[in-house]
């Protein structure tokens, strides 16, 4: 069973960047699909960005696509999600999830969750 700690959230001003960072313990990320997602208050919880087992192959939602990417670095047993040219409108918690046997854009797909990391962008 892997654990996920995010961590890099913020305020930040419109047009900056954050990296977010999942960081997983109890078992290697190399053998999960991986996801992050995000709520905004009032707001269903939403995918932002997946990456599959298979290295390289990645999934960015449409509202974030050219502005995020995600990636994972095995040695270190830690996802990222690079986020550039931030809009107020991408302010809410993030969560980065696990799972172990399809992933995909669902977030009930995902038996792993972090405790989630907010992201505030000012106008």
């Amino acid at each position: 069973q892997v654990q996920l700690v995010e961590s890099g959230g913020g305020l930040v001003q419109a047009g900056g960047s954050l990296r977010l960072s999942c960081a997983a313990s109890g078992d290697t990320v190399r053998s999960y699909f991986m996801g992050w997602f995000r709520q905004a208050p009032g707001k269903e919880r939403e995918f932002v960005a997946g990456a599959s087992v298979i290295p390289g192959v990645t999934r960015i939602a449409d509202s974030v696509k050219g502005r995020f990417t995600i990636s994972r670095d095995n040695a270190k047993n830690t996802v990222f999600l690079q986020m550039n040219s931030l809009k107020p409108e991408d302010t809410a918690v993030y969560y980065c999830a696990a799972d172990n046997s399809r992933g995909g854009v669902g977030s009930t797909n995902y038996d792993y969750w972090g405790q989630g990391t907010q992201v505030t962008v000012s106008s």
